[in-house]
């Protein structure tokens, strides 16, 4: 198997300046910036500015990802996208973690009962990002969210309710984190508006986007959560704006409703069959020829 020092060849390390740990996290840092921008990348000014490293040294870690096949550049835009061995990583995960798995039959009842498009999100620090997309059979379809898209915790319906569910200081915290970037490339959703969009969630119950990222596409979501009450992630429905009259906004969030608290009951079995004891092996029986303990 290789090692991870093969694969993140240590030289080009030492040769951006950087030494042990620390250049692991800035690495890992490009990464996962590269990350909330997996269709279309990130150029190497745009990785320079968000990451606050020099061009030099930028360059060096990405050539290291490169090697490694965790990122790669796209030969017409130049631009830098996660690459294959991020997508295994990715999947070998999913298989340990089950969230995916264990939610997806949740999805495919949603859709089927509504005939719309039904999301799994989960929070990444201070971002959301969409991990599965179940397509309904009614036949106009919004398309604002796609698996592998992220954006700041808040915008979008199962993104707000990831939000809403955060303990107030952490709510404070992911927005003081993304102001800058609410306000650069998302309109309608400044941190005064996001704050109201937060009340009215805790308060009905569910969070409703009506048509603010995108024109004319709604959505509805409800968090459900770990079994030690963090949060786990959050369900949605999507559709065209002619579907979501108030009425059918209630209808839809008791199905929500409904589904999140069976992932939470999935999520406790998970939880309780990891952590149950193992059974106490019986002692081995001794030799009667020699006094020793069997093997």
């Amino acid at each position: 198997m290789d090692r991870l020092e093969e694969r993140l060849p240590q030289n080009s390390l030492a040769e951006a300046g950087l030494s042990g740990s620390q250049s692991v996290d800035r690495a890992l840092g490009l990464l996962s910036l590269i990350g909330r921008q997996p269709a279309e990348g990130l150029s190497l000014s745009e990785i320079v500015s968000d990451s606050g490293l020099n061009k030099p040294t930028t360059r060096r870690l990405l050539l290291a990802l490169m090697r490694a096949g965790l990122v790669e550049q796209e030969p017409q835009t130049r631009h830098y996208c996660l690459g294959e061995e991020a997508f295994v990583l990715g999947v070998l995960a999913a298989r340990r973690h089950g969230l995916l798995e264990i939610a997806v039959d949740g999805l495919r009842r949603l859709s089927a009962e509504t005939q719309d498009t039904s999301f799994l999100t989960v929070r990444r620090e201070n971002y959301a990002i969409c991990l599965h997309r179940e397509e309904g059979t009614y036949p106009v379809r919004t398309h604002a969210l796609q698996a592998g898209d992220q954006h700041p915790l808040g915008v979008g319906a199962g993104s707000l309710a990831l939000l809403a569910a955060l303990p107030d200081d952490d709510v404070d915290r992911v927005i003081a984190a993304n102001e800058a970037v609410l306000l650069a490339r998302y309109s309608g959703f400044a941190p005064d508006a996001l704050r109201v969009d937060i009340a009215g969630t805790r308060e009905r119950g569910f969070s409703l986007n009506p048509g603010r990222l995108v024109a004319s596409s709604w959505g509805i979501g409800r968090a459900f959560r770990y079994p030690d009450g963090r949060v786990a992630g959050a369900l949605s429905i999507a559709a065209i704006d002619s579907r979501m009259a108030p009425a059918r906004q209630a209808e839809l969030a008791v199905l929500l409703v409904r589904e999140a608290e069976r992932l939470e009951a999935l999520l406790k079995q998970m939880f309780v069959s990891k952590r149950a004891p193992r059974p106490t092996m019986a002692a081995a029986p001794r030799s009667i020829e020699t006094g020793r303990a069997a093997r």
